[in-house]
């Protein structure tokens, strides 16, 4: 195993020997008559534990080094103790604003040189291991939470996936919801900080999204596969697929952090919400309605405009997004209008690039 190695930088040899002499025997020792040769024999080294430094020296001093390991970042992982024959307390206070471990006064002692360098090495390399382990431990944490995630995720496409199945659908419309709400909320994010929506929820209610309709599981075939428009008293039954999805997600609820199950109960209950109040399950007005819902509702609904269906044909990408606006399929928060006015292009281009796939075989 290699020795780890103090650099001793003094113009005056007596105090590098003196000096020499105290560590020689534990570590490999480098020296520099000047501020110059010690930043080369940094550059140089990789197994610095200490540098002993001198203040006044020929061709650079000590102050310039320190101002080199500032630069270089490295005053917070090679310790210094500056040693100096100056008395003027300015000096000192200089020396600790670059961060100096320790300032010491010539002349010194030698054992106490020794002593205070041993504990401030084991002090530096105390603090590296705890640094490095407490990385170690965060790349681990996140490891394992990008792992839950993942699992989460599928878990969340596949039960989605159940209704869509039952539906005789693709599958491409939990994929889609989840495309368009994205795309929304970072329009909100960006135009309507009010809202105080952040990437991490962006991500949160995007995944959330997936289950909106997961209620459908608990509504006969004979309404859901309908080959035509529902009768009022069947569509009383569709609608009531919000709250079975809310029933269904309480099961979930210990199971699952406070906020994804928020987002998740709100788009699930109130998707179907509308701004004027004709919305449903619970009629709600305005700000009432969660904005994860109200962003869910207008993806929602464009996907169902622009997709097929048994009781419908496709509308037009601009026909769609003009009924929405034009307030034909109910009315909707003004800001999620405004963002989905913003995001027009982004609908348009990835209805056109999914209808390049053929996701039904």
């Amino acid at each position: 195993m290699l020795k780890q190695q103090i650099l001793i930088v003094d113009d005056e040899e007596i105090n590098r020997v003196i000096l020499r002499g105290l560590f020689e025997e534990e570590y490999e020792i480098l020296e520099a008559e000047n501020g110059q040769v010690a930043t080369v024999q940094i550059e140089n080294n990789s197994n610095i534990a200490l540098i002993l430094l001198d203040v006044v020296m020929p061709v650079m001093d000590g102050f310039w080094v320190l101002e080199y390991m500032k630069t270089h970042d490295l005053l917070e992982k090679i310790p210094v103790i500056l040693i100096t024959g100056e008395t003027i307390l300015d000096s000192d206070d200089q020396a600790y604003a670059y961060g100096v471990a320790d300032v010491m006064h010539k002349p010194f002692y030698p054992h106490i040189v020794r002593r205070r360098a041993k504990n401030i090495i084991e002090l530096y390399q105390n603090k590296y291991y705890m640094q490095e382990r407490l990385k170690e431990q965060e790349e681990a944490i996140r490891a394992q939470e990008k792992k839950l995630r993942e699992g989460n995720e599928f878990m969340i496409d596949a039960l989605s996936s159940v209704v869509e199945f039952r539906s005789l659908e693709t599958g491409e419309h939990i994929r889609r919801i989840k495309y368009f709400t994205r795309i929304l909320l970072k329009y909100l994010m960006k135009y309507f900080p009010k809202y105080g929506i952040t990437p991490a929820q962006v991500d949160e209610i995007a995944r959330a999204s997936a289950l909106h309709d997961i209620g459908k599981i608990g509504i006969p075939d004979a309404i859901l596969l309908k080959p035509a428009r529902l009768t009022p008293e069947e569509f009383e039954i569709m609608k009531t697929h919000t709250t079975i999805g809310c029933d269904i997600l309480e099961k979930f609820r210990d199971k699952q952090d406070n906020e994804f199950y928020r987002y998740c109960y709100e788009i699930c209950r109130y998707h179907h919400e509308r701004w004027d109040g004709n919305g449903y399950p619970d009629h709600l007005v305005g700000e009432e309605i969660p904005i994860s819902a109200h962003i869910v509702a207008v993806a929602d609904v464009y996907d169902a405009l622009v997709s097929p269906r048994v009781y419908k044909s496709i509308y037009a990408n601009n026909i769609a997004y003009d009924m929405i606006m034009n307030g034909e399929c109910g009315q909707f928060s003004p800001d999620v209008l405004e963002c989905f006015a913003l995001a027009k292009e982004d609908f348009f281009n990835i209805v056109e690039v999914i209808k390049m796939f053929d996701f039904s075989s």
